[in-house]
């Protein structure tokens, strides 16, 4: 892929070691030190003849990690340091992938531009494995007593496809634009912390061969939220699966810190925090919340491992553990996470929605107040998840209140994206689209959300189809719809060209349609009673079900038309120019394709970037 950085290959000077790691070496050191680590724990661990067992999968996942760690260059500069020496002004260039053409992005590369793509492809990567294995799911459904795929691997599917949507999607659009646009958007020529930056890329993509080793390693399969004692009791596959969150959330903990270093720090003249683009501020609350939120996922699966791998007793009922801690932990984490997936595609959605409206943003500071209300209640709410089983019923109340009152802030929101498209004269391309189908979608997705903050309506409805259907319209029909409107809204000025509009629209219409085939049938089922995770059903759910899988085939035709939409885009779209969408924010105030620093002199901001008058420019 040719994107946006000095395209032209010469020799370059300085990188030392790093001229010979890549991804490639990344995967053979990584592989390595998975077989030296299974090696050494099965000679000094007597595993019992066992070809894996809780402490050999644990170690060997570890030796994956650090082995492609070390292979792909992410600890070279941190040993140098550590050695006494530290990189030259020529190794940094060459960090930066100064002079190696597209080579650079299989590589351990600083430059935020670079990253930014890499994250694309990642994303990609995430989102495709997860759709796959929903197909699989899918299929198994489309009649009662099917048999496509065996109970224990239809757990297996239903738990690693919801953590890779998870991962995917809190990744797609905080990673590939946080790391592109963001830096441009304040005015700086990089990211606060470079070196972090890829480290947190790399990070990632050592943690997704984790994630989907548990599936062939055995027993992963007791769902995507592995609670005890299920998953006590779960076989070696539930150690890599664990393993992989503990990787993930060290890669969103760096890009976080890096995020809020970045706009709070690197600002350049005259870009005051009234001034911040809506992508900055809703990037930072979401870094913000994951800082608070994932490590609850860290100790949660750290403390798994601890029981499954040194014998202590956290989660145990029989060693004095009680799974009450493991659920509550778990939940601490779980739905702030919705809102940091949330915020960075709302925040895409509202540049898109000042752009193509041509109008300024509703209610800038509002918006901004809504934003800090929603991280601050989404702290307050986790229990609603465990109304039906039995934990402190004291607080049921308060904890649907908290639930209640969270849809405040998220209606404020709402109204902004309405308020600044309301008269406007809108310019119907294909971001504006994927807008129009999230603000249809999320009105669905928050409604139902509703619904199931009320206690009596939740013991009905807690366990069915019905909030399967719910979170489904919540991050398919919202967060995906955004993410792929940033996609398409941002594309031009990763590639300089136009994501081909009549694919891109062909896409839409399956993937909207596809959304509400798929989910408002699952409403229907889940209100007639049939419980979710189940491999098969009564022949009362017949229909429903094969309606939603017709529809989830839907959603995997418009995701491929997608799909080859920006694969044919990226060389042979047409043209768009530096600024195609006549926009205000810095990012488009450079040259297409990005110089490796950004600006050749920082620039000084003298108004927001919303500041567009009632013609509509086109150019």
């Amino acid at each position: 892929m040719s994107t946006n950085v000095d395209n032209a290959v010469h020799t370059p000077v300085g990188g030392g070691v790093m001229r010979r790691l890549n991804f490639a070496t990344g995967a053979i050191a990584g592989i390595a030190g998975a077989l030296i680590a299974w090696f050494a724990a099965r000679h000094l661990l007597n595993a019992d003849g066992q070809l894996f067992d809780d402490q050999v999968t644990t170690l060997m996942g570890c030796g994956w990690v650090v082995g492609f760690l070390l292979g792909i260059g992410a600890l070279t500069a941190p040993g140098k340091w550590a050695s006494g020496r530290d990189q030259s002004h020529d190794d940094e260039m060459y960090l930066a992938g100064k002079g190696m053409g597209t080579f650079r992005y299989w590589r351990f590369t600083t430059d935020h531009k670079v990253v930014g793509v890499q994250y694309i492809i990642v994303t990609m990567i995430l989102l495709g494995a997860g759709g796959l294995l929903a197909m699989g799911i899918r299929t198994n459904l489309i009649t009662p007593g099917n048999h496509f795929v065996p109970q224990q691997v239809y757990n297996a599917f239903l738990g690693v496809h919801g953590m890779l949507m998870i991962l995917g999607l809190i990744v797609a659009v905080a990673g590939p634009w946080a790391n592109f646009v963001l830096p441009i958007q304040v005015g700086a020529r990089d990211m606060a912390f470079p070196r972090l930056n890829a480290l947190s890329l790399w990070t990632l993509v050592a943690a997704i061969p984790l994630l989907l080793g548990s599936l062939f390693v055995g027993a992963m399969d007791m769902g995507w939220v592995t609670q005890a004692p299920i998953s006590n009791q779960s076989g070696p596959g539930f150690d890599l699966f664990a393993l992989s969150i503990i990787t993930f959330t060290i890669s969103t903990t760096v890009a976080g810190v890096n995020t809020i270093c970045t706009a709070l720090t690197m600002r350049t003249e005259g870009m005051t925090l009234n001034r911040l683009p809506i992508f900055t501020w809703a990037s930072m609350f979401a870094a913000g919340l994951g800082l608070y939120a994932f490590p609850f996922f860290f100790v949660v699966m750290g403390l798994n491992l601890a029981d499954r791998t040194v014998g202590t007793s956290f989660f145990t009922a029989s060693g004095g553990g009680t799974g009450w801690l493991q659920e509550n932990l778990f939940w601490l984490m779980g739905h702030p996470e919705v809102y940091v997936i949330l915020l960075p595609a709302v925040g895409a959605l509202l540049e898109i929605a000042s752009v193509f409206a041509r109008k300024p943003l509703f209610s800038y500071r509002t918006a901004i107040g809504a934003m800090a209300g929603l991280c601050g209640l989404s702290a307050l709410v986790w229990a609603h998840h465990m109304f039906t089983t039995g934990w402190a019923p004291a607080l049921g109340g308060p904890f649907m209140l908290t639930t209640e009152l969270i849809s405040i802030p998220t209606g404020v929101i709402f109204l902004v994206i309405m308020g600044t498209i309301w008269k406007g004269n809108l310019w119907m391309r294909l971001p504006m689209l994927w807008l129009l189908g999230f603000v249809a979608n999320f009105i669905v997705g928050g409604i139902t959300g509703i619904y199931l903050s009320d206690i009596p309506l939740d013991n009905e409805l807690h366990g069915t189809m019905f909030v399967v259907a719910h979170f489904h319209y919540v991050f398919v029909g919202s967060v995906l719809f955004g993410a792929l409107g940033a996609l398409a809204y941002w594309f031009p000025k990763v590639t300089g060209r136009f994501l081909d509009e009549t694919m891109g629209r062909i896409s839409f219409w399956l993937v909207f349609i596809g959304t509400q085939v798929t989910f408002l049938s699952m409403f229907m089922s889940g209100m007639r009673g049939m419980p979710r995770r189940y491999a098969s059903y009564a022949l009362i759910f017949e229909h429903t079900n094969l309606i939603s899988s017709v529809g989830a085939y839907m959603i995997m035709a418009g995701m491929l038309t997608l799909l080859g939409a920006v694969i044919h885009s990226w060389k042979k779209g047409e043209p768009s120019g530096p600024n195609p969408w006549a926009a205000k924010s810095l990012e488009w105030m450079v040259p297409t394709p990005v110089p490796l620093e950004n600006f050749e002199v920082l620039p000084v901001v003298t108004a927001d970037p919303y500041t567009y008058g009632e013609e509509l420019v086109r150019s």
